[in-house]
């Protein structure tokens, strides 16, 4: 396989961020529960298929490749489950917490009690506001943002729409993920709504991400205004949820939706062009930059950060690891599957297989 498409971004910071953070090393060949030093807490595997799919995958075999020991476990979106995992987790002797919150509240009370422990936390993917973790990896969620408005306004441009209203199905209102979607694609919107170029439309946050929700609260918006011309999906979930609607009314394929993380549906979706682009995040690279990370750390060694991101609630700006995120139109769906992402055999299914043969796959 070759080398992942993606790199590091490059962020506007004058010197490299070095932080020293003192841990327990661990030399332990073998990967799996108690007396792991590191400890990884997954979110679920409702709101996106990433989770177990992917970032399980890729840090266990990062952390294998080490020959470092590590537990990872899911906590399939129950929030007292997130902190009783820690609890045990910090209790088994992990130094390091790699998390993926499931609303900032319950991250940073986690937080606070690794830190009143001695436990550094890296914050993964989503950053816990006013947490105060000490490291946070992640892709640049304002340039997620920016690909998925400019994804639809191109869709539209392309389609010669006049005038078209672009509905927004944002992500949780809890996460701060969603936030940062929302500054991108708002940031390229806005100017064409206040030219008169496009019309706004509905604009509503799905509860924790939720794809039923997603569909109810799309129906609802189709309904009320029912010449809806493109809509801005937060995620690939949220992009089928509308996507299901629009194909009840007949009008898949015909209005414009963009999603990110580029599962297997989503690139179905691209595909047959009921969905206009996703984002793909090379999870590979997130997982094996916060592997490596949580590795030095535990070690003794330096964490570095190529950058800093900040935190509104606490006014502070927490040091960094950013990828770079790149769009998916049907011609790049390919370039996934050359990544190793996903692969052709689970993409290439039934109906698919042609289109995939049509496109270079």
């Amino acid at each position: 396989m070759r080398k992942g498409i993606l790199g590091v971004a490059a962020v506007s910071v004058a010197v490299l961020t070095s932080l020293t953070l003192t841990a327990c090393g661990d030399d332990s060949k073998s990967s799996g529960g108690g007396g792991a030093k590191i400890g990884v807490i997954l979110p679920d595997s409702k709101t996106s298929a990433r989770w177990e799919t992917a970032d399980r995958k890729y840090l266990q075999q990062a952390f294998d490749s080490a020959g470092v020991k590590a537990d990872i476990q899911n906590a399939q979106g129950d929030k007292t489950a997130f902190q009783t995992i820690a609890d045990q987790m910090m209790t088994n002797g992990a130094s390091v917490l790699l998390m993926t919150n499931l609303d900032s509240g319950t991250g940073k009370a986690v937080i606070q009690k690794a830190k009143a422990q001695g436990v550094t936390v890296i914050d993964y993917d989503r950053l816990t506001l006013g947490g105060g973790a000490q490291f946070y990896v992640s892709f640049d969620n304002v340039k997620v943002g920016s690909l998925l408005g400019e994804g639809v306004a191109k869709c539209l441009t392309d389609k010669n729409a006049a005038k078209p209203v672009v509905a927004y199905l944002n992500g949780g209102p809890t996460d701060n993920n969603a936030t940062l979607l929302k500054t991108g694609y708002d940031g390229v919107l806005k100017p064409k709504f206040d030219a008169g170029q496009f019309v706004k439309g509905p604009d509503q946050a799905v509860p924790e991400w939720d794809n039923t929700q997603a569909g109810t609260i799309f129906e609802q918006m189709l309904t009320g205004t029912p010449n809806i011309g493109g809509v801005v999906a937060a995620n690939d979930g949220l992009a089928n949820a509308a996507i299901a609607v629009l194909e009840k009314q007949k009008l898949n394929g015909q209005v414009p939706v963009s999603g990110q993380d580029a599962t297997v549906q989503g690139l179905q979706n691209v595909l047959k062009g009921d969905q206009c682009l996703t984002v793909y995040k090379a999870i590979k690279k997130e997982a094996e930059a916060a592997a490596e990370l949580a590795i030095a750390l535990t070690k003794g060694q330096q964490g570095q950060a190529n950058g800093t991101v900040k935190d509104p609630e606490a006014k502070t700006d927490v040091p960094s690891v950013l990828l770079e995120p790149k769009p998916i139109y049907v011609q790049q769906v390919k370039d996934v599957v050359a990544d190793g992402y996903v692969t052709k055999a689970e993409l290439c299914t039934g109906e698919i297989a042609k289109l995939c043969a049509d496109n270079g796959i």
